[in-house]
């Protein structure tokens, strides 16, 4: 059980630091679609990042694997995602096709999994 709890305090760490890189580029990417002509898709770029930096913020504070497992699945999806809009945005170029969609679909399935989580929390309680 040591094992278990030591490896979710590394990801924890490491998912604290992801989010605050998140939250970093979620501002920087809100002051571009500010200043950059025809970046206004950068807003939806900062959305992404800043809401889910304080959702994964949230979901490390939690126990647990299904709630480490939904805050990794934000992170990922939510750089994907992010990535490649401000790529595209700024330099006409996508990541690889459909990243994101695939970043947006990511995203979704971990929503869907703090809502497994919470009702797991529920029932064994």
């Amino acid at each position: 059980m040591s094992k278990i709890k030591a490896i979710l305090t590394r990801s924890h760490m490491i998912l604290t630091a992801a989010a605050g890189l998140m939250g970093a580029c979620g501002v920087a990417a809100a002051a571009a679609a500010a200043h950059v002509g025809g970046a206004q898709k950068l807003f939806s770029v900062a959305l992404v990042l800043l809401a889910h930096a304080a959702a994964i913020l949230a979901l490390t504070a939690r126990p647990g694997r299904l709630a480490a497992g939904a805050a990794w699945a934000m992170a990922f999806g939510a750089s994907l995602f992010s990535f490649d809009v401000g790529l595209f945005t700024l330099r006409g170029a996508h990541l690889f096709p459909m990243a994101a969609p695939t970043g947006g679909i990511t995203l979704i399935l971990a929503w869907l999994t703090v809502v497994f989580a919470a009702a797991t929390d529920v029932r064994s309680k």
